[in-house]
Protein backbone atom coordinates (compact mmCIF):
# COMPACT_ATOMS: atom_id res chain seq x y z
CA UNK A 1 0.00 0.00 0.00
CA UNK A 2 0.79 3.65 -0.88
CA UNK A 3 0.30 6.31 1.74
CA UNK A 4 -2.38 7.90 -0.43
CA UNK A 5 -3.99 4.30 -0.36
CA UNK A 6 -3.98 4.31 3.60
CA UNK A 7 -5.73 7.93 3.36
CA UNK A 8 -8.38 6.65 0.38
CA UNK A 9 -9.59 3.69 2.73
CA UNK A 10 -9.67 5.78 6.13
CA UNK A 11 -11.95 8.34 4.10
CA UNK A 12 -13.54 5.11 2.51
CA UNK A 13 -14.04 3.01 6.00
CA UNK A 14 -15.32 6.22 7.46
CA UNK A 15 -18.08 7.09 5.02
CA UNK A 16 -19.16 3.34 5.76
CA UNK A 17 -19.33 4.02 9.54
CA UNK A 18 -20.25 7.44 9.52
CA UNK A 19 -23.58 7.79 11.82
CA UNK A 20 -24.99 9.71 9.11
CA UNK A 21 -25.54 7.08 6.41
CA UNK A 22 -23.31 7.84 3.14
CA UNK A 23 -26.45 10.12 2.12
CA UNK A 24 -25.87 12.01 5.08
CA UNK A 25 -22.53 12.43 3.73
CA UNK A 26 -23.44 13.03 0.49
CA UNK A 27 -25.45 16.20 1.10
CA UNK A 28 -22.64 17.55 3.77
CA UNK A 29 -20.43 17.03 1.03
CA UNK A 30 -22.97 19.20 -1.35
CA UNK A 31 -23.28 21.78 1.09
CA UNK A 32 -19.03 22.34 1.07
CA UNK A 33 -19.48 22.40 -2.48
CA UNK A 34 -22.17 25.07 -2.91
CA UNK A 35 -20.31 27.43 -0.45
CA UNK A 36 -16.84 27.25 -2.21
CA UNK A 37 -18.79 28.18 -5.30
CA UNK A 38 -20.42 31.10 -3.64
CA UNK A 39 -16.89 32.22 -2.46
CA UNK A 40 -15.29 35.40 -3.60
CA UNK A 41 -11.84 34.64 -5.82
CA UNK A 42 -9.51 35.69 -3.53
CA UNK A 43 -11.13 33.38 -0.64
CA UNK A 44 -11.55 30.34 -2.57
CA UNK A 45 -7.62 30.72 -3.42
CA UNK A 46 -7.12 30.07 0.59
CA UNK A 47 -9.95 27.27 0.51
CA UNK A 48 -9.03 23.75 1.68
CA UNK A 49 -9.77 22.00 -1.61
CA UNK A 50 -9.48 18.62 -0.34
CA UNK A 51 -12.56 18.92 1.87
CA UNK A 52 -14.84 19.24 -1.61
CA UNK A 53 -13.84 15.51 -1.91
CA UNK A 54 -13.37 14.41 2.02
CA UNK A 55 -15.78 14.59 4.30
CA UNK A 56 -13.41 14.87 7.33
CA UNK A 57 -11.79 17.91 7.66
CA UNK A 58 -9.04 16.07 10.93
CA UNK A 59 -8.54 13.47 8.22
CA UNK A 60 -5.15 14.34 6.33
CA UNK A 61 -1.64 13.48 5.21
CA UNK A 62 0.31 16.18 6.72
CA UNK A 63 3.73 15.21 5.55
CA UNK A 64 5.76 13.21 2.82
CA UNK A 65 5.37 11.69 -0.62
CA UNK A 66 1.95 10.17 -1.22
CA UNK A 67 3.20 7.30 -3.30
CA UNK A 68 5.63 6.30 -1.01
CA UNK A 69 4.90 2.20 -0.63
CA UNK A 70 4.49 1.16 3.22
CA UNK A 71 5.69 -1.58 4.83
CA UNK A 72 5.75 -0.62 8.55
CA UNK A 73 3.93 2.32 10.26
CA UNK A 74 3.98 3.95 13.62
CA UNK A 75 0.49 4.47 15.21
CA UNK A 76 0.06 6.63 18.19
CA UNK A 77 -3.42 8.06 19.65
CA UNK A 78 -1.22 11.27 20.04
CA UNK A 79 1.93 12.05 17.74
CA UNK A 80 3.92 15.06 18.93
CA UNK A 81 8.16 16.18 18.14
CA UNK A 82 8.80 13.55 20.75
CA UNK A 83 7.04 10.44 18.78
CA UNK A 84 8.53 11.95 15.54
CA UNK A 85 12.35 11.67 17.33
CA UNK A 86 11.25 8.25 18.33
CA UNK A 87 10.49 7.01 14.82
CA UNK A 88 13.82 8.51 13.65
CA UNK A 89 15.66 6.86 16.42
CA UNK A 90 13.82 3.43 15.58
CA UNK A 91 14.82 4.05 11.96
CA UNK A 92 18.65 4.02 13.44
CA UNK A 93 17.76 1.05 15.00
CA UNK A 94 16.98 -0.26 11.55
CA UNK A 95 12.97 -0.94 12.43
CA UNK A 96 12.24 0.78 9.13
CA UNK A 97 9.23 2.91 9.52
CA UNK A 98 7.63 4.19 6.56
CA UNK A 99 5.10 6.74 7.38
CA UNK A 100 3.72 7.56 11.12
CA UNK A 101 -0.20 7.76 11.76
CA UNK A 102 -1.21 10.05 14.53
CA UNK A 103 -4.98 9.51 15.53
CA UNK A 104 -5.34 13.03 16.79
CA UNK A 105 -5.09 15.52 14.30
CA UNK A 106 -2.11 18.06 13.52
CA UNK A 107 -1.56 21.57 11.39
CA UNK A 108 -4.83 22.38 9.62
CA UNK A 109 -6.44 18.89 10.30
CA UNK A 110 -6.14 20.56 14.01
CA UNK A 111 -6.97 24.01 12.94
CA UNK A 112 -10.08 23.13 11.17
CA UNK A 113 -11.44 20.55 14.33
CA UNK A 114 -14.60 22.92 14.55
CA UNK A 115 -15.70 21.81 10.79
CA UNK A 116 -16.17 17.74 11.63
CA UNK A 117 -18.27 18.85 14.60
CA UNK A 118 -21.59 19.47 11.78
CA UNK A 119 -21.69 15.64 12.10
CA UNK A 120 -23.40 15.81 15.57
CA UNK A 121 -26.15 17.67 14.78
CA UNK A 122 -26.78 14.63 11.65
CA UNK A 123 -26.48 12.39 14.83
CA UNK A 124 -28.16 13.89 17.17
CA UNK A 125 -31.13 14.13 14.43
CA UNK A 126 -31.08 10.20 14.50
CA UNK A 127 -31.72 9.89 17.99
CA UNK A 128 -34.80 11.75 18.38
CA UNK A 129 -34.05 15.53 18.33
CA UNK A 130 -35.43 17.67 15.85
CA UNK A 131 -32.49 18.67 13.37
CA UNK A 132 -33.11 22.06 13.41
CA UNK A 133 -32.87 21.85 17.50
CA UNK A 134 -30.01 20.21 17.09
CA UNK A 135 -28.29 22.86 14.64
CA UNK A 136 -28.99 25.68 16.89
CA UNK A 137 -27.60 23.49 20.48
CA UNK A 138 -24.53 22.57 18.46
CA UNK A 139 -23.39 25.79 16.75
CA UNK A 140 -21.99 28.16 19.59
CA UNK A 141 -20.49 24.87 20.73
CA UNK A 142 -18.65 25.23 17.15
CA UNK A 143 -18.04 28.16 17.57
CA UNK A 144 -16.37 27.08 21.39
CA UNK A 145 -14.14 24.86 19.52
CA UNK A 146 -13.10 27.09 16.88
CA UNK A 147 -12.26 29.49 19.34
CA UNK A 148 -10.24 27.27 21.64
CA UNK A 149 -7.81 25.52 19.20
CA UNK A 150 -6.84 28.38 16.81
CA UNK A 151 -4.20 29.45 19.38
CA UNK A 152 -2.50 26.42 19.09
CA UNK A 153 1.13 25.80 17.86
CA UNK A 154 -0.85 23.25 15.05
CA UNK A 155 2.38 22.60 12.92
CA UNK A 156 4.88 21.36 15.34
CA UNK A 157 4.64 18.30 14.96
CA UNK A 158 4.70 18.36 11.21
CA UNK A 159 7.43 20.59 11.58
CA UNK A 160 9.56 17.46 13.00
CA UNK A 161 8.32 15.16 10.40
CA UNK A 162 9.67 17.64 7.86
CA UNK A 163 13.18 18.05 9.60
CA UNK A 164 13.38 14.51 9.94
CA UNK A 165 11.72 13.56 6.59
CA UNK A 166 9.24 10.94 8.07
CA UNK A 167 5.93 10.70 6.38
CA UNK A 168 3.52 11.91 8.55
CA UNK A 169 -0.61 11.64 8.50
CA UNK A 170 -3.32 11.71 10.88
CA UNK A 171 -6.60 9.75 11.11
CA UNK A 172 -9.54 11.31 13.18
CA UNK A 173 -13.08 10.88 12.85
CA UNK A 174 -13.02 8.20 10.31
CA UNK A 175 -11.81 5.97 12.71
CA UNK A 176 -14.21 7.14 16.15
CA UNK A 177 -16.59 6.46 13.25
CA UNK A 178 -15.51 2.91 13.03
CA UNK A 179 -15.20 2.88 16.82
CA UNK A 180 -19.08 4.54 17.37
CA UNK A 181 -20.64 1.79 14.96
CA UNK A 182 -18.53 -1.09 17.34
CA UNK A 183 -19.97 0.37 20.46
CA UNK A 184 -23.38 1.62 19.44
CA UNK A 185 -24.00 -2.36 17.69
CA UNK A 186 -22.84 -3.69 21.21
CA UNK A 187 -25.20 -1.33 23.48
CA UNK A 188 -27.75 0.66 21.54
CA UNK A 189 -29.74 -2.96 20.18
CA UNK A 190 -28.97 -5.12 23.52
CA UNK A 191 -31.63 -5.40 26.45
CA UNK A 192 -29.67 -3.38 29.15
CA UNK A 193 -31.60 -3.29 32.30
CA UNK A 194 -29.36 -1.48 34.57
CA UNK A 195 -26.32 0.73 34.41
CA UNK A 196 -24.07 -2.18 35.80
CA UNK A 197 -25.61 -4.05 33.19
CA UNK A 198 -23.67 -1.52 30.85
CA UNK A 199 -20.81 -1.65 32.20
CA UNK A 200 -20.63 -5.70 32.08
CA UNK A 201 -21.31 -5.23 28.42
CA UNK A 202 -18.15 -2.70 28.05
CA UNK A 203 -15.71 -4.72 30.39
CA UNK A 204 -15.82 -7.59 27.20
CA UNK A 205 -14.21 -4.85 25.20
CA UNK A 206 -10.93 -6.09 24.99
CA UNK A 207 -9.55 -2.26 24.95
CA UNK A 208 -11.64 -0.82 27.79
CA UNK A 209 -11.23 -4.48 29.49
CA UNK A 210 -6.86 -3.85 29.10
CA UNK A 211 -7.35 -0.30 30.13
CA UNK A 212 -9.11 -0.93 33.47
CA UNK A 213 -5.89 -2.30 34.80
CA UNK A 214 -4.07 1.62 34.06
CA UNK A 215 -7.23 2.76 36.21
CA UNK A 216 -8.24 4.59 32.43
CA UNK A 217 -11.36 2.38 31.59
CA UNK A 218 -15.12 2.47 31.92
CA UNK A 219 -16.11 4.91 34.21
CA UNK A 220 -19.53 6.08 35.82
CA UNK A 221 -20.12 9.63 35.82
CA UNK A 222 -23.33 10.44 36.94
CA UNK A 223 -25.71 7.72 37.96
CA UNK A 224 -24.93 4.33 39.99
CA UNK A 225 -24.69 0.77 38.97
CA UNK A 226 -28.03 -0.13 40.11
CA UNK A 227 -29.67 3.31 37.70
CA UNK A 228 -32.01 1.71 35.36
CA UNK A 229 -30.24 1.93 32.21
CA UNK A 230 -33.31 3.38 30.13
CA UNK A 231 -32.53 4.19 26.19
CA UNK A 232 -28.73 3.97 25.80
CA UNK A 233 -27.02 5.92 23.17
CA UNK A 234 -23.29 5.79 22.25
CA UNK A 235 -23.40 10.07 22.22
CA UNK A 236 -20.31 11.60 22.91
CA UNK A 237 -17.88 9.46 20.86
CA UNK A 238 -17.25 11.02 17.27
CA UNK A 239 -17.58 13.99 15.62
CA UNK A 240 -14.61 16.12 16.76
CA UNK A 241 -14.74 16.58 19.83
CA UNK A 242 -17.29 17.51 23.37
CA UNK A 243 -20.83 18.69 21.78
CA UNK A 244 -23.02 21.17 23.59
CA UNK A 245 -24.11 20.72 27.00
CA UNK A 246 -27.43 21.52 26.40
CA UNK A 247 -28.06 18.14 24.79
CA UNK A 248 -28.79 16.62 28.27
CA UNK A 249 -31.84 18.29 28.24
CA UNK A 250 -33.46 17.13 24.94
CA UNK A 251 -31.87 13.47 25.44
CA UNK A 252 -33.86 12.91 28.28
CA UNK A 253 -37.42 14.53 26.36
CA UNK A 254 -36.78 11.57 23.78
CA UNK A 255 -36.14 8.89 26.23
CA UNK A 256 -32.53 8.53 26.66
CA UNK A 257 -31.68 7.18 29.33
CA UNK A 258 -27.75 6.43 29.29
CA UNK A 259 -25.07 8.30 27.32
CA UNK A 260 -21.84 6.40 26.41
CA UNK A 261 -19.09 9.13 26.27
CA UNK A 262 -15.01 8.87 25.92
CA UNK A 263 -14.68 11.95 27.63
CA UNK A 264 -16.54 14.73 29.53
CA UNK A 265 -16.22 17.68 31.06
CA UNK A 266 -17.25 17.86 34.48
CA UNK A 267 -19.63 20.88 33.67
CA UNK A 268 -20.96 18.57 31.15
CA UNK A 269 -20.99 15.59 34.05
CA UNK A 270 -22.98 18.44 35.86
CA UNK A 271 -25.81 19.31 33.28
CA UNK A 272 -26.29 15.21 32.82
CA UNK A 273 -26.85 14.80 36.42
CA UNK A 274 -29.46 17.55 36.60
CA UNK A 275 -31.82 16.34 33.95
CA UNK A 276 -31.42 12.64 35.27
CA UNK A 277 -29.17 11.15 32.76
CA UNK A 278 -26.72 8.59 33.78
CA UNK A 279 -23.15 8.91 32.07
CA UNK A 280 -20.75 6.63 31.28
CA UNK A 281 -17.42 7.61 30.22
CA UNK A 282 -15.09 4.97 28.70
CA UNK A 283 -11.80 6.25 28.60
CA UNK A 284 -10.06 8.21 25.96
CA UNK A 285 -6.92 6.42 24.99
CA UNK A 286 -8.59 3.13 25.32
CA UNK A 287 -11.89 4.41 23.21
CA UNK A 288 -9.82 6.02 20.57
CA UNK A 289 -8.01 2.71 20.38
CA UNK A 290 -10.64 0.58 19.51
CA UNK A 291 -11.56 2.25 16.07
CA UNK A 292 -8.01 2.76 14.94
CA UNK A 293 -7.52 -1.10 15.76
CA UNK A 294 -10.28 -1.97 13.34
CA UNK A 295 -8.80 0.35 10.90
CA UNK A 296 -5.02 -1.32 11.67
CA UNK A 297 -6.93 -4.61 11.24
CA UNK A 298 -7.04 -4.06 7.64
CA UNK A 299 -3.56 -3.19 6.58
CA UNK A 300 -2.04 -5.83 8.40
CA UNK A 301 -4.58 -7.76 5.86
CA UNK A 302 -2.21 -5.85 3.56
CA UNK A 303 1.08 -6.44 4.26
CA UNK A 304 1.76 -3.59 6.62
CA UNK A 305 2.97 -4.25 10.04
CA UNK A 306 2.18 -1.80 12.48
CA UNK A 307 4.12 -0.48 15.40
CA UNK A 308 1.71 0.84 18.40
CA UNK A 309 3.18 4.08 20.30
CA UNK A 310 1.71 6.76 22.67
CA UNK A 311 -1.60 5.58 23.82
CA UNK A 312 -2.80 3.44 21.79
CA UNK A 313 -3.44 0.00 23.05
CA UNK A 314 -3.31 -2.81 20.58
CA UNK A 315 -5.70 -4.96 19.97
CA UNK A 316 -5.88 -7.57 16.61
CA UNK A 317 -9.68 -9.07 16.10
Amino acid sequence: MTIQDIYQLAIKKGIAYDPRGEAGVIRALDRIKKEYKTLPKKEQDYFDQESLKNPYSDTRILFGDPTIVVDKVLVGIDIHVGEMVLADRLNEKGEGIDLVISHHPSGRALAALDEVMELQIDMLETYGIPINVAENLMRNRIGEVYRRFAPLNHHQSIDAARLLNIPLMCMHTPTDNIGWKYLADRLEHTDLDTVADVMDELYKVPELKMALKDKAGPVIFAGTPRSRAGKVRVVEFTGGTEGAKEIYERLSHVGVGTVIGMHISEEHRKEAKKHHINLVVTGHMASDSIGMNIFMDELVKKGVTVLPCSGFIRVER
